[in-house]
């Protein structure tokens, strides 16, 4: 639960942030935006435990 909160609270202030950064030049908040998206997949995916190997049939 404790994760979830700080997930979201960490979202609200990312998007307020890029709000303010639209405020002022659109295309750069469009490029934060894009660069903020790869580096939270990034995360997400080294979070992950590693997938297991599996064995080719005929091997």
């Amino acid at each position: 639960m404790r994760n979830a909160v700080l997930t979201l609270l960490e979202a609200v202030f990312l998007l307020a942030a890029l709000y303010g950064v639209a405020l002022i030049y659109v295309p750069a908040a469009l490029i934060l935006g894009g660069v903020l998206g790869v580096v939270a997949v990034e995360r997400k995916l080294a979070a992950r435990p590693p997938a297991a190997h599996r064995k080719e049939p005929g091997s």
